[in-house]
């Protein structure tokens, strides 16, 4: 029985039942709610309170936010689809992140706080000196931000939504743009961990149920290998494997010369990688700077650490049974057939984890995981654009406007999440013919050409005393364990500036009684006269008690790690 799978999905779409719209309504609703309350929870009229929620976060919202921050829906989409094309290997990607996260917590957090950075390029500054390597990480994380991380998340989210409900894609990418950016600049970093936190508790719950669903369908996990390796499209290629599934499917370490993920690359290579993204990047580090103490911010990483198992059973294997369930969709081969099944030329193993909800989730549950790849992408792109937003107002804005107040830095890092979303929108369509249809080879691919040499500058910054620019010695061999100021401190303002402040101050108030949305977003007490501005920064103190627990954790954590690589190897 041949039949059309875009028809199919149309079809999935308009059966669409009464309890999936209110599982979705109700969890947007709980949502906002959430954004709202964590907005008035912490001040997001300040630089500290908007942009590293006044450093008063504990590990727990740390650790939900670090997982949900990173399985945005491009992982969803991408570990299920590579899982499909390739096996359980792609998963060393999720636990190779046990190991650094412990180097970030252990090793860059303690540097960071001594420090008294707020972003990744101001610490280059600090290190090395001058303004050119911070200039040249802001704008290369920025454009990493675009072309790896909020491209593919909105690709990937909206091809999920296009798939289960029939909708265009690019309508799809706005109206999920409007719901995500709206809070994300209104409450800043607070309210983006606390809605992370959220979103990893809905994406846990709905996942688990499909996994359920899925093992079930085939007979429990026994069957998975037997039934992934007779996965094949009945319309093939002549002449070609490429339409066979991985002898070695179910090995985590693959063959270094013939393996499509070499065991090699993904023990040492990942690495560099892994580094670059959890110990280095904006996105994630800034969570970290907000703990409350470093026993909090281990607490996260740990939490966080954990949490990252899961993808292996929960995302990877329910993309291999999508593929033996599905053969003929998930792994088609054939062009032409493509084309008709998911709109591409070049394979369709990117629907695997879409195509596994439509067809075997109940009404009710279908709405829930629908839910579940929202979380995913609201969570990945609201943490990219507060980031994104810190790294250009923090970095570039103050060296263009050294003179900028807290009003207009704040201000400027609001404006900046709305220019992202453009640039953005104009890199989809690339991603849909990029490499053989599989979303994780895409972002992979991109990074590995631009992270190694970062990763490399902050393992001698840190490790290295040589590198020291003389005046500094901002490196793990010299931690301060001093309590430092608390504040951020602001350039003084030009007299000229201050002049122009005290001409347009009464206009200002004017247009904010009269437009009072703008309260919401603008309003802020800002420092007129260049004085610093209070905020709390941690230090490096620990509890002993505290710091004993995390030590015995991070033992639990990396033994548990090695027992499941040892396994699945």
């Amino acid at each position: 029985m041949e039949m059309n799978e875009t028809s199919s999905y149309y079809l999935a779409a308009q059966t669409f039942s009464i309890s999936d719209v209110i599982v979705i309504v109700a969890y947007f609703i709980l949502n906002v709610f959430v954004g709202m309350w964590s907005s008035c929870k912490v001040s997001r009229n300040t630089l500290s309170g908007y942009f590293l929620a006044g450093r008063d976060m504990s590990w727990w919202p740390i650790g939900a936010s670090l997982f949900a921050s990173s399985e945005g829906s491009g992982l969803y989409i991408g570990l299920a689809g590579t899982g499909a094309a390739g096996g359980i290997a792609v998963a060393g990607f999720e636990w190779n992140a046990t190991y650094v996260l412990l180097l970030l917590a252990w090793v860059f957090v303690p540097v960071y706080i001594s420090s008294g950075i707020v972003t990744m390029p101001e610490y280059l500054q600090k290190r090395f000196g001058g303004e050119r390597i911070r200039m040249y990480l802001s704008a290369l994380s920025l454009l990493l931000s675009v072309f790896t991380k909020i491209s593919t998340d909105l690709y990937s989210g909206a091809l999920f939504v296009q798939v289960c409900l029939g909708w265009n894609l690019y309508l799809s990418t706005v109206l999920m743009l409007v719901v995500t950016a709206l809070y994300t600049i209104a409450g800043g970093l607070a309210a983006v961990i606390y809605t992370d936190t959220l979103q990893a508790l809905v994406m846990i719950i709905g996942t688990v149920i499909l996994t359920i669903t899925a093992f079930n369908k085939i007979g429990g996990y026994h069957n998975l290998e037997s039934v992934y390796l007779k996965a094949v499209p009945r319309k093939i290629i002549a002449n070609t494997t490429c339409h066979l599934p991985r002898a070695d499917a179910m090995h985590l370490f693959r063959d270094p010369i013939s393996g499509d993920l070499p065991w090699t690359g993904m023990t040492f290579g990942l690495t560099i990688l892994a580094t670059w993204y959890w110990c280095t990047d904006q996105v994630i580090v800034q969570r970290s700077l907000s703990a409350k103490n470093l026993s909090h911010a281990k607490g996260g990483s740990i939490l966080a650490s954990y949490l990252k198992m899961l993808p292996m059973i929960f995302i990877v294997m329910p993309g291999m049974i999508s593929r033996a369930l599905f053969p003929d969709s998930v792994a088609c081969v054939d062009p032409e057939e493509c084309l008709k099944v998911c709109g591409t030329e070049v394979g369709c193993s990117n629907i695997a984890f879409p195509k596994l909800v439509i067809e075997l989730m109940p009404d009710g549950l279908r709405g829930l995981m629908i839910a579940v790849v929202m979380a995913a992408l609201m969570s990945s792109l609201t943490s990219i654009f507060n980031s994104s937003s810190t790294l250009f107002t923090m970095d570039i804005w103050r060296k263009i406007r050294k003179d900028a107040n807290e009003r207009e830095l704040l201000l400027v890092g609001r404006i900046v999440t709305v220019i992202l979303i453009v640039i953005s929108l104009v890199w989809i369509p690339i991603l849909q013919s990029a490499n053989s249809g599989q979303l994780f080879v895409y972002i992979q691919s991109v990074t590995s050409y631009l992270a190694p040499p970062v990763t490399a500058v902050f393992l001698l910054a840190v490790f290295w005393k040589r590198t020291n620019e003389p005046k500094t010695s901002i490196t793990w061999w010299a931690i301060s364990r001093e309590r430092r100021q608390h504040d951020i401190s602001l350039a003084k303002t030009s007299p000229e500036r201050r002049a122009w402040e005290s001409r347009t101050e009464g206009t200002e108030e004017t247009i904010a009684q009269t437009w009072s949305w703008t309260k919401l977003f603008c309003n802020t007490k800002a420092s007129r006269d260049g004085a610093p501005i209070e905020y709390n920064l941690t230090d490096t103190h620990e509890n002993p008690f505290w710091s004993r627990v995390c030590c015995v954790n991070a033992v639990i954590l990396v033994s548990v790690n090695i027992f499941l690589y040892a396994y699945f190897a």
